[in-house]
């Protein structure tokens, strides 16, 4: 701090109060300014018995200034902490790593209720078709709408590397992520609320991934589902969310599939692929319905049929070839499905699932979009299909080289049709 001082003349001096002799014209700091004082403190003429006075004043005084700088310096320091986060550096999120060879440490839930009514209301949401997918929108923290993708097989919901920056969400630590393709340990961020439709999810830390391979902004999971009902309406491109507790009244026209919850996820019991029995995770996350390597062994046992190859990408850019067949009949429920393309392949999901040593098989966004309307209800472990109300005609399902030509019916002899 650089100060103008007087200089007095001796006489003058002597005779001068202290604060006079020490006063500068103009000292900043912090925002404060020191101005010399433009009269004595006292009006008589200093004297020698006056000495005593002068100088616990001047001791009061250099006191007083080094209290002033003091608490100014203080006020800035904190001025400086409470300010505007525009200095503030986003997260520096590590890229996905390979995980440690070892088991999920995920809890068992208990197994589920067969309910032949459920209904699914609640408010609509304008989804947006990404391929085969559904996207809807969701707020983080209060700001938005961002498209998230909805993902019935993921255990976790997660927020893109955009929005982790953007918003400058805190770092939560790293966590073991299994995906469709591969095990990785990937960096998690603080959500204070996600929103989606009425209902509001608080204090969460989820995985921060490249929106190139989420397919989104974010992906909605089961932590954001867990006590809800959901309906996909894939003729309308509507989804319904409603709070879980509230009743619920059976729609004509619907089936209901026998289910139960593991890892949270919904698994279909009442399934079957060319008479096998199967066990099927509904995951509409999935563009591609993939069964396991079990499945496909006893499938192909004695069976001559073409496979093709495929490449899928998981939600941590990893790329796994699978092997694609055509099964000529698979059953979900009452409901029939015929030519119905399935792609083989040894992914992650099944070993958390415990489901890798016997025939089972991830249903995907490619099938259920066949419906009129999928309703899950997380909470009671419910699962309904609605069919399409149409005449009899062929569906048409993309695979990763192909197109197949896929007719659906019930065992009543009605008929599914395109869309």
């Amino acid at each position: 701090m650089d100060q103008e001082r007087r200089t007095l003349p001796q006489a003058e001096a002597d005779s001068a109060p202290p604060f006079r002799r020490l006063a500068c014209r103009r000292c900043d700091r912090g925002g404060f300014a020191l101005v010399r004082p433009s009269r004595h403190f006292v009006d008589k003429p200093w004297h020698a018995d006056a000495r005593r006075h002068s100088l616990t004043a001047f001791d009061q005084g250099k006191r007083m200034i080094r209290h002033i700088r003091l608490l100014a310096w203080t006020l800035a320091g904190s001025l400086l902490a409470a300010g505007p986060s525009v200095t503030a550096e986003p997260p520096r999120i590590a890229p996905p790593r390979p995980a440690p060879p070892t088991g999920s440490n995920m809890p068992p839930l208990p197994p589920a209720e067969i309910d032949d009514a459920l209904d699914i209301g609640g408010d609509e949401i304008d989804a947006r078709k990404v391929e085969t997918r559904l996207t809807v929108e969701v707020r983080v923290n209060g700001r938005g709408p961002y498209q998230f993708v909805v993902d019935s097989g993921a255990d976790t919901s997660v927020v893109g590397l955009r929005i982790a920056r953007d918003l400058e969400l805190p770092l939560a630590g790293p966590v073991i992520l299994n995906n469709m393709t591969d095990r990785n340990v990937v960096d998690r961020v603080r959500v204070d609320a996600l929103t989606l439709g009425p209902s509001t999810i608080r204090d969460l830390a989820l995985p921060a991934l490249r929106e190139s391979d989420l397919g989104g902004a974010g992906m909605i999971g089961i932590d954001a589902l867990v006590r809800q009902r959901l309906m996909m309406d894939f003729e309308k491109r509507l989804i319904q969310v409603e709070d879980a507790e509230k009743p619920w009244t059976p729609l004509p026209g619907e089936i209901v599939v026998t289910g139960r919850l593991r890892r949270g996820q919904l698994i279909l019991t009442q399934v079957s692929a060319a008479g096998l029995p199967l066990d099927a995770v509904i995951d509409t996350g999935t563009q591609i319905s993939i069964g396991n390597l079990a499945l496909r062994d006893k499938l192909m046992r004695h069976r001559r049929g073409r496979v093709e190859k495929g490449i899928v990408t998981g939600v941590t850019g990893t790329e796994v070839e699978l092997e694609v067949a055509q099964i000529a009949e698979l059953r979900l429920g009452s409901v029939i499905l015929r030519n119905v393309p399935i792609a083989f392949a040894d992914v992650p999901p099944f070993h958390v699932f415990d489901l890798a040593d016997r025939p089972a098989l991830l249903l995907g966004s490619d099938l259920l979009e066949t419906f009129r309307r999928v309703s899950l209800d997380f909470r009671r472990r419910k699962a309904r299909f609605q069919l399409r109300r149409c005449g009899p005609q062929a569906v048409s399902i993309g695979t990763i080289q192909t197109a197949v030509r896929t007719r659906l019916s019930t065992t009543g002899g009605k008929e599914i049709c395109g869309r």
